[in-house]
């Protein structure tokens, strides 16, 4: 079935800011890929969300870690709306472990982060690049991290793989344009359920208070302020490509 409005797959949308961007751009005019791999029920209430703004949407489950799940979910898509616009590629996962403590990481924890920080969001562009060239205007936007510049965060295997999309955003770019755009967002501290669940809701509510009291914009990200920057790279930014744009109330700057 073909339709005149922009089509965008936002990958792990169930919750936390992949709902939030995908309600976004439904609100603004987009039909919408709600992917998810386990919260089935949190992503057919993200559904119903996105189809009272009268979105097209396209719920499905998929592990960006498995290419044969990418390729599937792409092809259910143009099977439904006959394109892709926009990627947005959000699914992420880490292991909460302090950077001194070697032994806190496994090889296999390196590995299953590394297969859906990076080679995720790599097959997604993979398999929705041949359809983006065919309309010469794809845009590609990578949820990449501070953790990828400044090395802090929740562990050195995602810190790495954070720095290793980066990398990639910008090799994507160079080789895929000028019909595809391919950027990333470098958010620092993010206001919501993960984080808080990740790092335990004390240390959460000291560190947000530490850094809301110190940055040099005393402020921390939303989820909304990150949907609203990447509703820029998608509809704004036309010249715009390989580019990390942090988004971290000045972070980078201590």
């Amino acid at each position: 079935m073909n339709d005149s409005r922009p089509v965008a797959v936002v990958t792990g949308s169930s919750r936390g800011l992949g709902a939030t961007t995908v309600k976004m751009l439904a609100g603004r005019g987009y039909n919408v890929v709600i992917n998810y791999s386990k919260s089935e029920t949190e992503a057919r209430e993200v559904q119903k969300a996105c189809e009272a703004s009268c979105a097209g949407t396209l719920l499905c489950r998929a592990d960006v870690s498995e290419d044969a799940d990418c390729r599937r979910l792409v092809d259910e898509t143009v099977k439904k709306w006959g394109r892709v616009d926009v990627l947005v590629n959000n699914a992420a996962t880490t292991k909460f472990n302090a950077h001194g403590n070697l032994e806190g990481l496994s090889k296999e924890d390196f590995l299953n982060i590394y297969s859906i920080n990076v080679v995720g969001p790599y097959q997604m562009i993979r398999a929705v690049a041949p359809h983006m060239k065919k309309t010469g205007r794809g845009v590609v936007v990578n949820i990449a991290s501070l953790a990828g510049v400044k090395a802090i965060g929740s562990s050195v295997a995602y810190c790495a793989s954070k720095a290793a999309l980066i990398n990639m955003t910008m090799a994507l770019a160079r080789a895929l344009g000028p019909e595809i755009r391919v950027n990333a967002i470098c958010p620092g501290f993010i206001q919501g359920e993960w984080l808080k669940a990740g790092m335990g809701e004390d240390k959460y509510n000291k560190l947000k208070d530490r850094l809301e009291g110190t940055l040099p914009l005393r402020a921390t990200a939303t989820p909304e302020i990150i949907a609203e920057t990447i509703r820029y790279l998608i509809e704004d930014a036309v010249l715009v490509t390989g580019e990390a744009l942090l988004l971290d109330g000045g972070q980078h700057l201590m």
